[in-house]
């Protein structure tokens, strides 16, 4: 059968930081962030709440407060690019805090375009021959850790959040038709954390340096955006059978509001379909697109039948695009 979103859930913390704060920190103007980036909040989580506590928030929304209700689930996926700690996985803390003891769990790695990376996983561990009959997809950043609070074009975007989706099989003509995914890793200094792995020790020198913190080419991911995402999302509706016209809502990593602008505008979509929480949230990396989803199920409840697009641009440099009809 084919596999297809059952549940959605999402977590934001509830700490806000606005421009204001940013301007604080940084210099930039509260003005300067709201011209150039759409981005007027974001969420910080609290000393003390780790990237697994978000996980988990985001999954017990998905499943329910009543655990007797629960869908079967056996197999946990977690993108992440901010981790607990180097190891071991945090889809294994998250796994211990659910109380799902015994079933496979793992990371997966794309940085912000995780979430698809991870749907795509969960989708063929459902649908193998002989396959399990759930799977729980889970993605949550914690960048708030790992920001240069004086570096005003990283810092005015990132918060933190959670988004987790249930998958499970659905009925013929329902539930995700294609999934699109590439990596360029000659591209992998656009984005990054330099120091704190085996390729360069976080030593007092690289800490005095500021490389355990995040860095973006900011300009060079632009080009990239605009020019893969496009080409993605073209293919994933050629292999649909489907023509942009024909989705309903289409939801975007939300990298940086005036970036999400400008590719409404070169695709030709409707900016009415096409869903925005950066601007309360921020870019909540590998969670944005799962959040997304979820805030507008709640601002306007998912029909049966709607035809729905993700897409989103990461950190590798990776990139993803799927489509799915809702059930």
């Amino acid at each position: 059968m084919p596999v297809g979103i059952i549940r959605i859930g999402a977590h934001v913390p509830p700490d806000v930081v606005d421009n204001a704060t940013v301007a604080r920190w940084s210099g930039a103007s509260p003005d300067w962030t709201d011209q150039r980036t759409g981005i007027r909040e974001r969420r910080y989580a609290a000393d003390g709440v780790a990237t697994s506590d978000l996980a988990t928030a985001a999954a017990l929304d998905a499943l329910g407060a009543d655990r007797e209700e629960w869908p079967h689930i056996d197999w946990i996926a977690l993108a992440t690019s901010t981790g607990d700690r180097p190891q071991p996985a945090t889809a294994a803390l998250t796994q211990d805090k659910l109380g799902l003891h015994g079933i496979p769990a793992f990371d997966v790695n794309a940085v912000c375009s995780g979430f698809l990376f991870a749907l795509d996983i969960g989708r063929a561990l459902v649908d193998r021959p002989g396959g399990e009959s759930g799977a729980l997809v889970v993605a949550a950043d914690m960048y708030s850790r790992i920001m240069n609070r004086s570096d005003r074009k990283t810092v005015a975007l990132f918060g933190d959040g959670a988004g987790a989706a249930v998958l499970g099989p659905v009925p013929e003509g329902y539930g995700i038709h294609a999934v699109k995914l590439v990596t360029d890793g000659d591209r992998s200094g656009l984005v990054g954390v330099a120091a704190g792995g085996t390729a360069k020790a976080l030593d007092p020198q690289a800490w005095e340096a500021g490389e355990h913190l995040f860095a973006m080419d900011g300009r060079a991911v632009r080009d990239y955006v605009l020019a893969t995402l496009p080409k993605l999302v073209a293919e994933v509706l050629q292999e649909s059978s489907l023509e942009l016209g024909d989705i309903d809502r289409v939801i975007f990593h939300q990298a940086n509001t005036r970036l999400l602008e400008q590719c409404v505008r070169d695709l030709g979509i409707d900016p009415a379909r096409v869903p925005m929480t950066a601007p309360r949230y921020g870019n909540t990396g590998a969670a944005s697109i799962p959040i997304t989803l979820h805030d507008a199920h709640l601002r306007s409840p998912l029909r049966r039948g709607e035809r729905v697009l993700l897409a989103g641009v990461g950190g590798g440099m990776t990139a993803g695009a799927a489509v799915m009809t809702w059930y």
